[in-house]
């Protein structure tokens, strides 16, 4: 892994192909249905906003990919490795997400999450999120599908 100059530390960059072995390798690990390294390179090359946060020691501990449209942000992966969850790093993402969005010009952000991801759920309402509708069947599941709760906050 090539060491970022100390300015870049512990801040959000736009993420790149150079990225992607350690982002496949997380969500892999995070998730029994992650995105595929195809999923991630698309969103790169498609230009949608994709973001890696990075520790003092260079190590991947955040990213996210979100769309935008017009007056409207579509948030579709907000991740953190295991070992760094619960420490705010979620959080603290989602708070970079939705200004980068504000900066676009974004008055609203909408995603979808897995009812079962219960800590996703909660932190998306405490940060205001409310739930607008379910998608059925719209997550793969070891037993079929799963569906998803569509959740959209102002922002």
């Amino acid at each position: 892994m090539s060491a970022l100059p100390k300015q870049e530390l512990d801040r959000y960059a736009p993420m790149t192909e150079a990225d992607l072995r350690e982002v496949v390798a997380i969500e892999a690990d995070i998730y029994p249905f992650p995105w595929t390294r195809g999923n991630f390179l698309d969103s790169v090359r498609a230009g949608y906003s994709v973001w890696v946060l990075r520790d003092e020691r260079t190590a991947l501990i955040a990213y996210s990919v979100m769309t935008l449209m017009i007056d409207e942000a579509h948030l579709l992966n907000l991740s953190v490795p295991r070992e760094c969850q619960r420490a705010g790093l979620g959080w603290r993402t989602l708070e970079w997400m939705a200004e980068v969005a504000r900066g676009y010009g974004a008055r609203t952000m909408l995603l979808e999450v897995r009812p079962s991801n219960g800590s996703a759920v909660r932190m998306y309402e405490r940060y205001g999120f409310q739930k607008i509708g379910v998608r059925r069947g719209y997550y793969p599941a070891l037993n079929g599908r799963e569906d998803a709760l569509v959740m959209r906050v102002a922002l």
